[in-house]
């Protein structure tokens, strides 16, 4: 099963070998603390804990996938954190573009091992035998998370030659890479106008069905990219942005 996370090894010590069996108000309360839904103004979710008891607050606006991350997000906290008092904001839980270092994204990390653990994602992954978004799809609703939460997992476990990169009107947002990609296969800043992703965040255009085929050169520009195509599916998100989800071929591979 190879080196297990803290999160995966809270996870397979309570039993619980599928999706479905994810419960995070019953692993929360397994770990002393008690979760109140409510709503609140500003904030994702919140913190305060002693030595063996917490109390987590969730906000209750928010939507059912963000909930159950927010949750985990706490967990994170209570696990590495314990002692301190805690207001997570929208910018602290599940934000990609926190570094390594940040307490945040190691909350994140943890929340993302409890929700996607590695020993059930890999084995469904071996089975996806195209990277698509409808069966990138599959996977969150299975396990009742985010499309692009499922999206980030599937880059850190290194199955596919894919990055995923997210744009605004103006600018790259943020982007990620699988670890077996070249470093130069870096995405451009700016959205190319001849991609389907600018069609869409530009122009209205319906998010396509299947990937489909453009010139490297339209989202990359190294020397020599236009020699190579990748595949291209995008779907927009919130806040005017889009998430573009890119195989690359073999030759990108380090």
């Amino acid at each position: 099963m190879g080196r297990m996370t803290p999160a995966e090894r809270l996870l397979v010590g309570l039993g619980i070998a599928e999706p479905k069996d994810i419960d995070l108000d019953a692993i929360a309360w397994t770990q002393g603390a008690v979760v109140n839904y409510r709503p609140i103004d500003n904030c994702e979710a919140t913190i305060l804990g002693s030595k063996k008891r917490a109390v987590i607050s969730v906000n209750s606006l928010s939507m059912r996938q963000r909930r159950r991350f927010s949750l985990g997000h706490e967990l994170g906290h209570w696990h590495y954190d314990r002692g301190k008092v805690l207001f997570c904001g929208k910018n602290d839980v599940c934000n990609f573009r926190h570094d390594a270092l940040s307490p945040e994204r190691r909350a994140d990390d943890f929340a993302s091992d409890l929700i996607l653990p590695n020993f059930m994602v890999l084995p469904r992954l071996r089975k996806m035998k195209r990277l698509t978004l409808a069966a990138s799809r599959e996977l969150a609703d299975e396990f009742d998370v985010s499309l692009t939460t499922t999206l980030v997992k599937m880059i850190a476990l290194n199955h596919f030659p894919m990055v995923i990169v997210c744009h605004n009107r103006r600018d790259r947002v943020w982007y990620k890479t699988s670890p077996m990609i070249a470093e130069w296969w870096r995405p451009v800043r700016a959205l190319d106008d001849q991609t389907f992703a600018a069609d869409m965040l530009l122009r209205g255009a319906d998010e396509q069905n299947f990937p489909r085929k453009n010139p490297a050169d339209a989202w990359f520009d190294f020397k020599g990219c236009d020699r190579y195509e990748v595949e291209e599916q995008s779907f927009l998100l919130p806040d005017d942005e889009i998430l573009t989800v890119l195989t690359l071929p073999r030759q990108a591979i380090a």
